[in-house]
């Protein structure tokens, strides 16, 4: 299988090969610098022909990996590449020059070949711990479209800034069922409309981690599998909306491939980019407003800010809401008027945002269902709520977090309509957003559910989810969530 990565430097596309994370040519590359390495232990007549070979092989790849944008990943490659060089063209220079050839014992000149196998071998590692993000295939019977909008709420004064006349301004992104688009159609650039704002936003999202944004400089050069401003699809009628908010510090886009998911199932996503929360979000006129939400090392003052910041984002979820609803009667123009349900809604969140959601549907009674990915409630002003409820949650301890479970279990059991608790085994708190497809596959970071599974159970479990509570399919819910992990139902009255 082969993944298009594009390289805006020169416009060209270089081919991922699925499964291996690297191009042909930086496979190429691979065998001919070892066997740059191995030529000195062959016998001398084959030396000069693999020395040759080998050099012209490496000296081209990297003249047109350079051209179209070489990966940090190669580095190791040709650092042990050029190592080998000298004791590899020795020999040859100096039957050239009819000097003395000179090779070092074999007891000395093993160390530095294995070094330098050592280092090559370094950067399919490399490339395997930190791949260009693969996408996968949607499985629903739509094709996925997006586009991008900004909105701004003229009756809600923006607190993160002195200026008294700034107004609340959210990003959002749309995924929606939509027409098949012809073969070779442009699919969606990750992180950004551009590959200059996925740039940006993928570094801001590596300082805010605590990450070089070397080491995941594969993931703004993805595309995903949807296609930007599609025409929307003919059938399926109107499409129940689901709202989402990302974690602390998180992006609109950090569950693109739960979102393409549930589209291609016949919903349209609405995720938000919260200003001076989300690690940067690009502005309409090209702006940049990076994060100004950071710890403090007090932690009453850490919770209070994140009770501050999830009352925020459930007045943004609310206010999407409201715009979606104008965008549908055609108040705003757009290609969904007339297509969105919103008398079908729900509203989902990962982390901060997983409190914010369900304070959001505490407070909205136009929404029917609320989703908490993995996310710890901060409502200061609990209260009962209609909505049924689902939390799906990593494994969680009271050595890991005492507070947790008690406060989740306590805002489930608020709700007059069934909700339910599912604790996924092999997840972690970055399972539930894309981390696991660009992350290295380290258990207490990103699960040990690998990175086809964990995007595969997470909208699965969610989709179950909706289908029940805003199309009313029928089945027993229980008996579906229960085949994903650990579960336990909250019904009105009993708590359980």
């Amino acid at each position: 299988m082969w993944h298009r990565v594009p390289r805006a430097e020169d416009g060209r596309v270089t081919e991922i090969i699925t499964g291996l994370h690297m191009s042909p040519l930086e496979i190429l590359g691979l065998p001919a610098a070892v066997a740059l390495v191995v030529a000195r232990w062959l016998p001398p007549a084959a030396r000069p022909l693999v020395t040759i070979a080998a050099g012209a092989v490496l000296v081209l790849s990297a003249i047109v990996l350079s051209v179209a944008g070489i990966r940090w990943q190669m580095l190791p490659v040709l650092t042990g590449a050029a190592f080998a060089v000298p004791f590899a063209l020795s020999p040859l220079l100096r039957r050239r020059t009819g000097r003395p050839t000179w090779r070092a014992r074999w007891w000395l000149a093993l160390p530095g070949s294995v070094a330098c196998v050592g280092l090559i071998a370094m950067g399919p590692v490399a490339a395997w711990a930190f791949p260009v993000p693969v996408f996968p295939t949607p499985s629903g019977d739509f094709a996925v479209g997006t586009r991008v909008v900004q909105w701004t709420d003229s009756h809600r004064p923006e607190t993160a800034t002195a200026d008294p006349h700034d107004r609340r301004t959210v990003v959002a992104q749309l995924w929606y069922p939509a027409r098949q688009s012809p073969a070779g159609a442009q699919r969606a650039q990750y992180l950004g409309r551009t590959e200059q704002e996925a740039r940006t936003v993928s570094d801001a999202l590596a300082r805010y981690a605590g990450l070089p944004g070397l080491l995941v400089d594969g993931v703004p050069r993805a595309r995903t599998h949807s296609v930007f401003n599609a025409p929307v699809a003919d059938k399926g009628g109107r499409f129940p909306v689901v709202l989402f908010s990302p974690g602390l510090g998180g992006v609109r886009t950090q569950n693109t491939a739960w979102a393409e998911e549930l589209a291609s199932h016949g919903y349209v996503v609405v995720a938000l980019d919260h200003p001076y929360d989300s690690a940067a979000v690009v502005l309409a006129d090209g702006r940049t407003i990076n994060t100004k939400i950071a710890s403090t090392g007090d932690d009453d003052e850490d919770d209070r800010r994140s009770t501050e910041a999830t009352r925020i984002r459930a007045a943004d979820l609310s206010f999407g809401l409201t715009q979606l609803g104008r965008l549908d009667r055609g108040e705003i123009a757009g290609p969904l008027t007339g297509r969105l349900d919103t008398g079908r809604v729900a509203v989902t969140g990962h982390s901060l945002g997983g409190g914010a959601a369900l304070q959001a549907a505490r407070q909205d009674r136009r929404v029917d269902a609320v989703i908490d990915l993995d996310g710890y409630p901060r409502d200061p002003d609990l209260g009962s709520f209609d909505q049924p409820a689902l939390a799906l949650t990593q494994a969680i301890t009271p050595e890991t977090d005492s507070r947790y479970i008690p406060r989740l279990t306590e805002v489930l059991n608020l709700s007059t309509a069934t909700s339910y608790r599912l604790t996924i085994p092999g997840a972690a708190h970055l399972t539930f957003m894309d981390a696991p497809l660009y992350l290295p596959p380290v258990p207490s970071m990103v699960g040990s559910l690998g990175r086809t599974e964990s995007p595969r159970v997470v909208a699965a479990a969610t989709l179950a989810f909706l289908d029940t509570t805003l199309r009313h399919t029928p089945g027993d819910l229980a008996d579906v969530l229960s085949a994903y992990g650990d579960l336990r139902v909250h019904r009105p009255g009993n708590g359980r």
